[in-house]
């Protein structure tokens, strides 16, 4: 029951839209999700090393695919997620290179003044 959920959370390529990506991508632990699976190419859930409850870790994983910026599949007992590139960079060039780009060279709130 659980992986035809997942398959139907996947919209396809065409059904992917900006304002879905960028509201998927605004929150900070979607971004940072984003982040580590474009340096990593794949990555299973467990794996990411995010300290919070697991709902809240599913409820963005849920945004993330239903907005088709990441895919997940089954791989024996794991669910790996990747970065759905090819499909975003098709549909929106350079839109996610430049927020990964931007995000990267963003300072952390928890700074203070530089």
């Amino acid at each position: 029951m659980v992986a035809k959920n997942i398959e139907q959370e996947q919209p396809q390529r065409g059904e992917i839209t900006l304002s879905g990506v960028l509201h998927a991508l605004s929150d900070p632990v979607r971004l940072e999700i984003v982040q580590k699976l474009a340096r990593s190419g794949q990555i299973s859930c467990g794996c990411f090393g995010l300290t919070m409850p697991k709902s809240s870790l599913s409820h963005h994983f849920k945004v993330l695919r239903s907005s088709g910026v990441v895919a997940t599949r089954r791989e024996g007992k794991n669910w790996v997620n990747s970065l759905r590139k090819e499909d975003l960079d098709v549909l929106f060039p350079g839109v996610i290179d430049s927020i990964l780009a931007a995000s990267a060279h963003a300072r952390p709130k928890n700074r203070g003044p530089l």
